[in-house]
């Protein structure tokens, strides 16, 4: 057996040391080359639309977004009316003109008129509710004094019988009566649930109608009609009923839920488009 040197000692600690740095960088190339081999195997997000998917995307948003406009189109239109008459009804009465008028003019003015009703021309507007009961809003004729000029007025609210086919009878005040209330534009567009029912007196006119639809109802009567109607003002001792006019605004915040409820479902299918587009890809 050969002594030991302090010089053999240390060649020993040196062949050691070099053998345990060429197994660390073995271990370390070995590593590296997992982790490339991870790096290219690893699939990555890549956004590619499906044609059917786009196509169905680009019919409904642009339809989403316009009942959304259309809506909030209302919701303006009834707020500008709001103002219109909030504004008007601070301003004096004007009398009825026995020629005819622009209706944009007496809108929401409140206007008085002298003449005699005619109730033979009278109707009855059906489904009108009030406090949640059933009936019939009574629309008269009004002969203004000393012309063949009429103005439709809304009288107010009667109650319908038990007994539908049949009508209230409905008293009308004669002579001449003075009237004060609000002119008030009607709408041109209804919903209409079915032909008006033949409901006729004696003379074979139609009383009940199920909207009041103002150019019919002229060619109906024949009567020179100013084109507005007036709602009987409730302190108006003129042969009214139930007043309960609603206002311009109602239900306004409707149609601004509306709106951004169609807003929203246009929103939801862009995303929704987005993710079911998205692909993993290597």
């Amino acid at each position: 057996r050969l002594p030991t040197t302090p010089n053999s000692k240390r060649m020993t600690m040196s062949l050691n040391m070099a053998d345990s740095g060429e197994r660390s960088a073995d271990y370390a190339r070995r590593a590296g080359s997992k982790a490339n081999a991870a790096n290219t195997t690893r699939s990555v997000l890549r956004f590619r639309p499906r044609w059917w998917s786009t196509l169905l995307v680009l019919l409904l948003v642009p339809l989403f977004i316009s009942f959304g406009q259309w809506q909030w189109n209302k919701a303006s239109v009834k707020e500008d009316r709001q103002t219109l008459r909030d504004t008007r009804n601070g301003e004096s009465a004007v009398h009825m003109p026995s020629t005819p008028a622009d209706p944009e003019s007496l809108r929401y003015r409140r206007v008085v008129a002298r003449g005699s009703y005619e109730p033979e021309f009278q109707i009855l507007v059906d489904n009108r509710i009030y406090r949640e009961q059933a009936g019939y809003h009574v629309i008269t004729p009004l002969r203004l004094e000393g012309s063949e000029m009429r103005v439709l007025v809304n009288r107010g609210w009667v109650p319908a019988l038990a007994d539908h086919s049949r009508w209230p009878r409905v008293a009308t005040p004669a002579g001449v009566v003075e009237v004060s209330g609000v002119a008030t534009v009607p709408g041109t567009r209804y919903l209409m649930l079915g032909p008006d029912s033949p409901s006729a007196d004696g003379s074979g006119w139609q009383v009940v109608w199920q909207n009041l639809d103002l150019p019919r109802y002229q060619k109906v009567s024949k009567l020179s009609l100013q084109p507005v109607v007036i709602e009987l003002a409730a302190d108006s001792p003129s042969g009214g009923f139930a007043r309960a006019w609603p206002r311009p605004d109602e239900r306004i915040d409707r149609h601004v839920g509306y709106a951004f409820q169609w807003w929203g479902f246009a929103g939801a299918t862009l995303i929704i488009w987005v993710v079911v587009n998205l692909r993993r890809q290597p």
